[in-house]
This record gives structure tokens, C-alpha cells and sequence, in this order.
């Protein structure tokens, strides 16, 4: 039995649809952030693929949908995933609402009172990832820390538009 490549399981790009245009400095750094990571360290694998990664993602927001463009770093196109963005709207909602106090905060208030907001924003945020996992099941393999930054885009992606 041959053995896997891990870096047949990953992705070495990601880009964010820039139709909306940028941001707020505080967005902006969380996507550069996001994406730096992300590129750094994930597991990715579309389930349909035979595992010839690495993988080049795109991702944006077409009339309230996720489409997640998935390549190879040649340029050929892997799949086009296709989601509704319906079971996120009242995490995304939240989220924002949350990291708008968290940024808040940052500048006035106390540690104690950072960290209880951070707290939340967090657990937010892995609510979100959670949905992130059970929405692409079955369509793309991934871990938690995946997720989880490709969550934050997504966000990014709801900021802008």
C-alpha cells in the first residue's frame, strides 16, 4: 500500500471574492490573520477527489449563498460546493454583535471584562465552526481548526457584503 502525502490533504491558497471591496482595519487584519493561518496549517479534503492536493480555495458570498471553489494549485477545478447560508444568519448575527463589544473593549475596559467578552465571541465562534463541519459533511473533509478559520472568512465575507 502507497503512502499518503499529507500534503495531498490541504489547502496552499485561499481567496476571498474582493467584489465587495475591504473593510475596517479590525476586519481586515482578522481575514489576513485568518487566511495566513489557514494557509500555514489545515487539513482539507474534498471528499469526491482522489487526494491529488494540494488544493486552491476561493470563497464568496452569490445571492446569499457560500460557494467554496475548490482547485488545484494548476488551476484545474477539483468541485464547486454551494451552501446555504441560512443555518449561520443568527451566528453570524451574534458574532458580529459580539466582536463589535469585543473590539469595544479592547480600548476601554477592564481584562476581566475583555475576557468575558472574549469568552462568548469564542464560543460563538466554535458554534459556528460546529456548522461549518456539519454543513460540508460528506462534501469536504476538514478538522476543527480548519474550520474554524474558514469560519472567520466567512464572517469577513458577511462584513463586507
Amino acid at each position: 500500500m502507497a503512502r499518503e502525502d499529507p500534503d495531498s490533504y490541504r489547502l496552499s491558497d485561499v481567496e476571498l471574492d474582493e467584489s465587495f471591496g475591504r473593510s475596517t482595519p479590525d476586519i481586515e487584519h482578522e481575514r489576513a490573520v485568518a487566511i495566513f493561518d489557514l494557509v500555514e496549517n489545515n487539513s482539507f479534503r474534498p471528499v469526491a477527489d482522489d487526494g491529488c492536493g494540494p488544493y486552491r480555495l476561493r470563497l464568496a458570498i452569490l445571492q446569499s449563498r457560500l460557494v467554496l471553489d475548490v482547485s488545484r494549485e494548476n488551476g484545474e477545478a477539483v468541485v464547486k460546493h454551494i451552501l446555504s447560508l441560512t443555518p449561520f444568519r443568527r451566528i453570524v448575527k451574534d458574532y458580529f454583535l459580539i466582536c463589535e463589544s469585543y473590539y469595544a473593549a479592547i480600548r476601554n475596559a477592564t481584562p476581566t471584562q475583555i475576557e468575558a467578552i472574549d469568552m462568548g465571541r469564542r464560543a460563538l465562534h466554535n458554534e459556528g465552526s460546529q456548522t461549518l463541519m456539519d454543513r460540508l459533511s460528506g462534501k469536504v473533509d476538514l478538522d476543527f481548526d480548519t474550520a474554524r478559520r474558514l469560519f472567520t472568512l466567512i464572517c469577513v465575507l458577511h462584513w463586507r457584503g
